[in-house]
């Protein structure tokens, strides 16, 4: 579907640029509450103890549901005012900034898209979860499909304060690393989803949002808003849910118990590899995780293959992208994910 834009543009007053400031602001005001001011005091905590906390994971197993249930609490307590977050802006993304903005900077297929895509998100410093429902606003402005991966796959990847952190906790040399492996993750990957995606096929969200756009504006701000917060939150949150239940059920199996004989053992790569990406952490969540288990015993290239998967993507944020994503794309992404784990984890080796 065409929606034309009018040949004459109308004249830009304050009435025009209002509604983005106003998202700049409620953007600014939430990402300091919830992210910019604890990770400041964070990193004190990090360069002083070398560490930032406990680790997530319980191996001790127990009652599947009593599991899902722990760890549940566990990770929701620790992300759900980023979550709240996310899907405000996500929603408002959809109704105070203009539709053709967001395609001058993000709508053309390319290196350039995608980069800032990538830019985009540094700001933002989510778990891929959290970014997921603001990735899922950029598809339905139709933004670009390497733009919106770029962005979703950069919140947790390149978070600054993750990587002040990391050097802090585990070494500099593991930042490097994460971040050289984090660039190429996230241009490598989303620059190939975008060539194997469907250019000829809109998805229906991103369809729905250009109807929308093409006809009268009825209603008032506040109304449009709340219907499109609803309609994001019903989208991408029940799944996500039972998704983090059904992890937390299942962390027991997906991380065995670490031992000395695992060491620098690369029969470990693959199944690390493959259990980073699909398990779901809070932010940063991968440092004292990764901490407690060399401590334990687990060596460098399986240590470095779960640092880069964790917090790269996630099953339950790929269930939250389903509906504006094509279904080959997203197990495209997660199978390069899990290469890219394996292949830092060997370089880790090498050169750590």
């Amino acid at each position: 579907m065409y929606c034309p834009i009018p040949s004459i543009a109308p004249a830009r007053g304050w009435s025009f640029w209002w509604k983005p400031a106003l998202f700049v602001l409620i953007a600014a005001v939430g990402l300091y509450y919830v992210k910019w001011s604890p990770y400041y005091f964070k990193s004190f905590m990090a360069a002083d103890r070398h560490s930032i906390g406990a680790s997530i994971l319980d191996d001790n197993a127990g009652a599947p549901l009593v599991a899902a249930l722990t760890y549940a609490k566990v990770y929701f307590l620790a992300i759900w005012k980023a979550a709240v977050l996310a899907v405000i802006l996500g929603s408002l993304l959809q109704v105070l900034i203009p539709q053709n903005w967001l395609l001058r900077l993000f709508g053309r297929a390319g290196l350039g898209s995608t980069v800032r895509g990538g830019l985009f998100a540094l700001p933002g410093m989510m778990c891929s979860c959290c970014a997921a429902p603001v990735a899922v606003s950029m598809r339905r402005q139709q933004v670009s499909v390497g733009a919106a991966l770029a962005f979703w796959i950069a919140n947790p990847v390149l978070n600054p304060a993750t990587l002040v952190f990391m050097g802090f906790v585990l070494g500099w040399g593991f930042t490097l690393l994460r971040l050289v492996a984090g660039i190429a993750l996230v241009v490598g990957v989303s620059l190939i989803a975008q060539r194997i995606s469907r250019p000829d096929t809109v998805p229906e969200a991103a369809m729905e949002a250009v109807t929308d756009a093409c006809l009268p504006d009825r209603q008032s701000l506040l109304a449009r808003w709340g219907r499109t917060m609803w309609q994001l939150f019903w989208s991408t949150i029940p799944v996500y849910v039972v998704a983090v239940l059904a992890l937390g059920a299942a962390r027991v199996w997906l991380f065995p118990h670490i031992d000395g004989a695992m060491g620098n053992s690369f029969i470990w790569l693959v199944p690390l590899a493959i259990a980073g990406t699909l398990f779901v952490i809070p932010t940063a969540a991968e440092i004292p995780i990764v901490q407690t288990m060399m401590s334990l015993g687990l060596g460098m290239a399986p240590a470095v293959a779960l640092l880069m998967t964790l917090p790269s993507v996630s099953l339950p944020s790929l269930l939250m992208l389903r509906k504006v994503f094509d279904a080959r794309v997203l197990v495209i992404v997660a199978l390069l994910t899990m290469l890219v784990g394996i292949v830092s984890g060997l370089a880790a080796y090498l050169v750590l």
